[in-house]
């Protein structure tokens, strides 16, 4: 194994077996995990954990209380609310995973290119990253998706530019911290290009930190969809969202109190369960924790 390989090889080696060690001392950190694995599981199985359609409306059974019938009662249009909680699990979920894999796509590689080159590019860069940390997530979504429209697409669009300086920043700081390292030296020595040292022998070596910080991300991108939705600039209706399901839920909330709080305990729930995955991935990465018991 050549003096380059060497750092990248032992981090992946150790990698697993102390995310492992960290999750057996810090037990929430499986509760999070198996939480959140289950509210992925049962939006994908949306169709056979619910016999009623998400959008199928029944004058017969509007505002219905919960019963056997309709675990959570029905809305005003007589739209089951199991059903439209767990498909509107599949639009949060994917909606915050695409945006938080771009976000994490773009960012880094920002991050990197300006860490690596340094000076007036780094500058300008950092600056720009600057701007868009000036406007808080949700009042930079909304102009977005206000411009552009309350498409699928767009919301994923708006959502991913909000997250795109956390990550640059995280991967622009140990970008300057290894540019300068032994085996950094040795890949310019050995004729290896830029492109290839960044993403092939920088990258993984900071890859844990960017998927720390991904999984903490994603519920910030859950929650902003969320809230574009409850103000009217999520995925148009009838399509089931969470922040729909709560918007349309406030016109009822003295009645029915069921239309808002059952969606809104599902954002707590799917947020709960990724901060406290994100508290565990974060011990396993950072040395200053590691050997906290």
């Amino acid at each position: 194994m050549t003096i380059i390989e060497q750092p990248v090889a032992a981090g992946r080696r150790s990698a697993l077996r102390d995310l492992v060690r960290v999750f057996n001392r810090n037990k929430t950190s499986w509760v999070g995990l198996m939480l959140f694995a289950a509210i992925v599981l049962a939006a994908i199985l949306a169709p056979l954990l619910s016999a009623h359609d998400p959008i199928t409306q029944s004058v017969r059974h509007q505002l219905e209380g919960p019963s056997a019938r309709h675990i959570f009662g029905t809305d005003e249009y007589g739209r089951d609310i199991w059903a439209r909680l767990l498909y509107g699990a599949r639009i949060s979920l994917l909606i915050g995973l695409v945006s938080t894999a771009l976000a994490m796509v773009v960012g880094s590689t920002i991050g990197l290119l300006a860490g690596w080159y340094g000076g007036r590019f780094d500058a300008v860069v950092m600056q720009v990253m600057d701007v868009l940390l000036a406007f808080p997530s949700l009042i930079l979504g909304l102009i977005v998706v206000a411009m552009l429209g309350p498409s699928t697409g767009n919301i994923i669009l708006a959502i991913a530019l909000t997250s795109i300086p956390p990550f640059a920043r995280i991967a622009r700081a140990p970008t300057i911290a290894l540019k300068n390292r032994d085996f950094i030296d040795a890949c310019r020595a050995l004729g290896y290009s830029d492109l290839r040292i960044i993403f092939a022998h920088v990258l993984p070596n900071m890859i844990a930190e960017i998927l720390v910080m991904g999984s903490l991300w994603l519920a910030n991108a859950i929650r902003t969809e969320a809230s574009l939705a409850f103000i009217g600039l999520g995925i148009k209706p009838p399509s089931p969202t969470w922040g729909g399901m709560i918007r349309s839920g406030f016109e009822n909330i003295l009645d029915s109190a069921w239309l808002a709080v059952v969606p809104s305990l599902a954002i707590l729930l799917v947020i709960f369960a990724l901060n406290l995955l994100g508290d565990g991935l974060r011990d396993a990465v950072d040395p200053k924790l590691k050997g906290e018991g």
